[in-house]
């Protein structure tokens, strides 16, 4: 896993900041793994790319995930707080096999096949082409009933745990509670944004002091920019 420089998040917000979220997620993981291709990334299944992403976000920013909800009865601002290790799960094994379910055999589902589902109106029909991409029978099944649909679906989140995560929230102003999902790619690639905007912001603080080019700003430690910083704005 490589650790990115401050140029480096830099670049990855501009490359990615128009991208659509999936391929945001893979810029991401080409940025932290370069060693793979990103067709071989695209192919990953959802949970080894989710636990590497969550791995390089307890590196990178620390282990504590914190974020905002609003309750969906009363509209109540709520802030939830989790331990990013909780999401590093297996990167090989349990993350590379088939499953079978209702006679058809399966491998897991990747980005590439969330990216195909993403271009269907009707959400049954963007589960169909899930389950259409990711199976492996040699005769491609011509219907799939709504009971395939659900148990093959149910049967893939149990065989690739860390494909989603469920998060059990309660409203503290009503008794409202519920279950809400987790995106972590989309999660991380927002503090990826956060930290970006945060250094173009002391690269102009500095710039317009000091007159030093971005290069020049950026190659300087954390510890020596938050230095001059806190003598700019004194």
């Amino acid at each position: 896993m490589r650790t990115l420089t401050n140029p480096d998040v830099l670049d990855l917000w501009d490359r990615g900041s128009r991208l659509h979220p999936l391929d945001q997620g893979l810029l991401l993981l080409g940025a932290i793994h370069p060693e793979e291709r990103y067709a071989v990334l695209a192919d990953w299944p959802l949970g080894r790319r989710n636990s590497a992403v969550a791995k390089w976000h307890c590196a990178t920013f620390g282990p504590d995930l914190q974020g905002w909800t609003a309750c969906p009865q009363c509209g109540e601002k709520l802030e939830f707080r989790m331990d990013g290790r909780s999401l590093l799960g297996p990167l090989e094994s349990s993350l590379a096999g088939t499953l079978t379910s209702r006679g058809h055999s399966f491998r897991l589902p990747s980005s590439r096949d969330l990216a195909r589902a993403t271009r269907e109106s009707d959400s049954t029909q963007a589960a169909v082409s899930v389950l259409e991409a990711c199976c492996l029978d040699a005769d491609p099944v011509q219907n799939w009933s709504e009971e395939d649909i659900e148990q093959i679906g149910e049967e893939m989140a149990l065989a690739d745990a860390m494909a989603e995560t469920r998060l059990t929230l309660s409203c503290a102003k009503c008794p409202a509670q519920w279950e809400e999902s987790l995106d972590i790619v989309a999660f991380v690639w927002s503090e990826v944004e956060a930290a970006a905007k945060r250094l173009l912001l002391e690269v102009h603080t500095l710039a317009s002091a000091y007159g030093w080019s971005e290069p020049e700003i950026l190659a300087l430690s954390d510890a020596r920019r938050s230095c001059y910083l806190a003598m700019v704005r004194q």
